[in-house]
C-alpha cells in the first residue's frame, strides 16, 4: 500500500513539473490525474498537496534563474543590480490583482469549480485563445526575414522611455546577467514589431496587464503560466519576454498560494500528518523540482523558434477527450451539479 502510494506521488510529480511551465495547467491536470488514480488519503491533505508541491516547481526557478534574480551577486555592476531591483519590482507589482481577488475568491472556486468538467472546458477555451492569438500574430507581423535594426532598436527606445529607468542603464553597455538560458532570439524568428522583447523591457503597464490575466488561473484548468503567457502576448511581449516573466511571477504567488493552503490545513486539522502523508509530500516535492528544470529548459528553447500553437492544439485535444469520456459514461451531469 505505501509503495503504491509513492508511486502515485511520483506520476503527481512529474505531471506537476511538466505542466507547472507548460500552458497547459498543472492543477487541471493533477484534477484529471486524481480522477483516474486517487491518493488514499484525507480531502483536506489532498488539497494541500495539489499546492504545497508547487514549491518544489519554484526552486527550479530561482536555481536556473539565480544569478539574474540575486540583485546582491557581487559579480553585478551598480547599474546591473539597479536593473534586478527593478524586474523585481515588475514582478511585485504584477502580483497584486491576484494576491488582491485570488485570496478572495479561492475558497468560492474551489467549492463550485474544482472538478475534471471545468477542467476540460478550461482547458478548450484557453486553447482556441493560443491557436487565435499566435494566427493574428502572423497575418499581422509575418515572420521576419532580416528586421530592420532600426526598427528594433526603435522598438527598445520607446519601451525604454516607458520604464522605471532606460534600457541601457538596465543593461550596461553589453553585459548581461542571465542564468545562461536566455540567449538572443534568431532574428528569423523575432517579429520586428515587438513592443517587449526582453523581460527587462517589462514596465509598470504591462506587468499589471499580465497580472490581471494572471487572476484567470483561480478557475481550474486554465493554466497559471497560460494565462500570464497569453497577457504578455496580448500586451506586445515577444513568447521569450512573456514566458520568462511568468516564471518570475510564480515565485511569490505560488509561495503565498502554499502558505495559504498550509495556514488554512492547519486550521482545519492541525499540524499532524501520517507517515504516509509526509512521504507523499516528499516525493512530490523532490520530483517536481528535478522535472521542472527540464520543462523550463525545454519551454524556453521551444518558444525562441515556435509558436505556442502546439500547446493550444494539445489543450483542445485533452479537454474533447475528458469531455468525452464522462458523456459516454454518464458522470458529466453528476459532476457539474
Amino acid at each position: 500500500m505505501i509503495l503504491l502510494e509513492a508511486f502515485k506521488a511520483l506520476i503527481i510529480g512529474i505531471v506537476e513539473g511538466i505542466t507547472e511551465w507548460l500552458p497547459i495547467s498543472s492543477t487541471g491536470h493533477m484534477i484529471l490525474v486524481d480522477e483516474f488514480m486517487s491518493l488514499n488519503v484525507s480531502e483536506a491533505f489532498l488539497e494541500l498537496f495539489l499546492v504545497v508541491i508547487q514549491l518544489g516547481a519554484i526552486m527550479a526557478v530561482v536555481i536556473l534563474y539565480f544569478n539574474k534574480l540575486n540583485p546582491f551577486s557581487r559579480k553585478k555592476t551598480a547599474v546591473q543590480k539597479k536593473g534586478t531591483w527593478r524586474l523585481w519590482l515588475m514582478v511585485v507589482v504584477g502580483c497584486v490583482p491576484a494576491a488582491v481577488i485570488g485570496i478572495a475568491l479561492d475558497d468560492w472556486f474551489n467549492e463550485n469549480f474544482y472538478n475534471a468538467v471545468t477542467v476540460a472546458i478550461a482547458l478548450v477555451f484557453y486553447g482556441i485563445i493560443f491557436i487565435g492569438i499566435e494566427i493574428f500574430h502572423k497575418h499581422k507581423h509575418g515572420a521576419s526575414t532580416g528586421a530592420s535594426a532600426g526598427t528594433s532598436k526603435g522598438a527598445g527606445s520607446r519601451v525604454g522611455k516607458a520604464n522605471l529607468f532606460s534600457k541601457e542603464e538596465v543593461r550596461g553597455k553589453h553585459a548581461r546577467h542571465s542564468s545562461g538560458l536566455q540567449k538572443a532570439l534568431p532574428e528569423s524568428n523575432t517579429p520586428a514589431s515587438y513592443k517587449i522583447e526582453d523581460v527587462d523591457d517589462i514596465n509598470v503597464k504591462t506587468a499589471l496587464i499580465i497580472g490581471a490575466f494572471q487572476m484567470l488561473a483561480i478557475i481550474p484548468g486554465t493554466s497559471r503560466s497560460g494565462s500570464t503567457i497569453i497577457g504578455g502576448l496580448l500586451a506586445g511581449c515577444s513568447r521569450v519576454a512573456a514566458a520568462e516573466f511568468s516564471f518570475f511571477l510564480a515565485i511569490p504567488v505560488m509561495l503565498g498560494w502554499g502558505i495559504l493552503k498550509a495556514a488554512k490545513y492547519m486550521m482545519k486539522v492541525g499540524v499532524a500528518m501520517t507517515g504516509t502523508e509526509i512521504m507523499i509530500l516528499v516525493i512530490g516535492i523532490v520530483v517536481a523540482f528535478l522535472v521542472s528544470v527540464a520543462a523550463i529548459k525545454f519551454l524556453v528553447g521551444f518558444v525562441k523558434k515556435h509558436s505556442f500553437i502546439p500547446f493550444g492544439i494539445y489543450r483542445i485535444v485533452v479537454g474533447v477527450l475528458v469531455l468525452a469520456y464522462f458523456a459516454f459514461n454518464g458522470n458529466l451531469l453528476s459532476i457539474i451539479s
